[in-house]
């Protein structure tokens, strides 16, 4: 059998699957929500087990460190793992839900209900702990999901997927609800776009490059994860100790991850008493700091950034900083090289901080806080597929209620149009 018959006969099974999925109470998603996250943690070395194949092969590749830390798991995280699946059936089932009702002068009656998009094509590489939050999300929400994780993976992710799709069939919901692709080759990645009869929305999740050939290619809607910018502007009103700390979370908690800060934007007014002191604890985190000819003559450390630094999405512990003359100048900062992902403002002056967040285009913007809470777990939406950086249907972290759509329901009492 070919890789395009493979794939479509994943896909075919996840429609069937999708229709029953979309029927299941609430109450029979999330014991097998429960069951999922129970799967996990009696299965863990031997997820373990597979994962440290998948992480030996990739270190005899010499993929970069940053790439590594995504690819691996531990105990931590796998029960992390879990215990999003435990968090995501504690959620309001966003399905049936009215979002708006009315009444019309003729008599009928509108209701808008919330539904299941039907079946989610997920394409993501290099993580093998968004498998479970994927298919924990799209079971929620009442959608199939197929599931297409990178080579750099295959081991951890075909097993955690068996291990998932059997806690469904434990419950009474149907197992064919999550499908995982074996198949490494891209070609099964191209096979899915071309399935806009089967497949209802595609996600990719990975680096620039690659969402944007899923993009190019798909004949099914696509919600893009694309890379992030993430920029932090300290203004002349800013807690100085407040910023230090935020600046420290947002690059060095996890530099891996692409709402971790990418370029520091400082006011000048406060660049003499701020970037000495956190250069000094940048430095006790290993970060390489890369900046503008202000901040080298500050920080005699910091190596001369280049014009791509700008551009530069790290996601390692490197920092490039620019200082600039005020909101304006940062705010322009941000227009000409920000992603759309995250970007945030410290401040104490409240007209900044309303002119910052009305002005910065993203999806999400934050005041006197990390970048690193744009996330799923910390919106309190249990998990995350990616964040949205499209401006259709859904932006920023996308949780259950944004793998829904809506359809109208008409009652009425014999009405017909004139």
């Amino acid at each position: 059998m070919d890789i395009a018959m493979i794939v479509e006969g994943k896909a075919r099974a996840a429609r069937e699957a999708a229709r029953a999925l979309a029927l299941c109470s609430t109450r029979t998603k999330n014991e097998a929500l429960q069951q999922m996250a129970r799967g996990l943690e009696e299965k863990t070395a031997a997820i373990l087990e597979a994962n440290r194949a998948d992480v030996e092969r990739a270190r005899a590749a010499g993929v970069a460190r940053a790439f590594l830390d995504r690819l691996t798991l531990t105990d931590v995280r796998i029960e992390t793992m879990a215990a999003g699946l435990r968090e995501i059936a504690g959620l309001a089932d966003p399905v049936g839900e009215t979002v708006e009702a009315w009444r019309r002068p003729s008599g009928i009656d509108i209701a808008r209900v919330r539904v299941p998009l039907g079946v989610i094509g997920f394409i993501y590489e290099s993580r093998p702990n968004v498998t479970a939050d994927a298919a924990g999300l799209c079971v929620k929400s009442g959608n199939a999901v197929i599931l297409r994780g990178g080579s750099e993976a295959i081991e951890s992710n075909t097993l955690i997927a068996a291990v998932l799709a059997k806690a469904l069939e434990k419950t009474g919901a149907p197992p064919d609800a999550i499908q995982f692709v074996e198949v490494t080759d891209r070609a099964a990645v191209a096979a899915m776009l071309t399935l806009d009869g089967l497949i209802d929305l595609v996600i990719p999740r990975g680096g620039e490059a690659f969402v944007r050939w899923v993009a190019e290619r798909s004949r099914v809607p696509v919600l893009k994860h694309d890379r992030g910018v993430v920029h932090v502007y300290v203004d002349a009103a800013a807690d100085l100790d407040m910023a230090a700390t935020i600046v420290l979370n947002a690059k060095t908690q996890r530099p891996s991850v692409c709402n971790a800060l990418e370029t520091l934007l400082v006011d000048h007014a406060v660049a003499d008493r701020f970037l000495p002191v956190v250069a000094a604890r940048l430095g006790q985190a290993g970060v390489e700091l890369r900046g503008c000819p202000e901040t080298v003559r500050r920080v005699p450390g910091a190596r001369p950034a280049t014009p791509a630094d700008w551009d530069a999405e790290y996601l390692d512990l490197v920092l490039a900083i620019r200082v600039v003359d005020g909101l304006d100048a940062a705010i322009e900062h941000i227009r000409g090289h920000g992603t759309g992902l995250a970007e945030a403002i410290v401040t104490n002056d409240l007209g900044r901080a309303r002119r910052f967040t009305r002005e910065v285009d993203a999806a999400a913007v934050l005041v006197n806080a990390s970048t690193r809470l744009v996330d799923g777990h910390q919106f309190g939406l249990g998990a995350e597929m990616g964040i949205s950086t499209s401006r259709v249907h859904a932006r920023g972290p996308v949780g259950v209620r944004e793998l829904t759509t809506t359809k109208f329901i008409v009652h009425g009492d014999g009405q017909v149009r004139d």
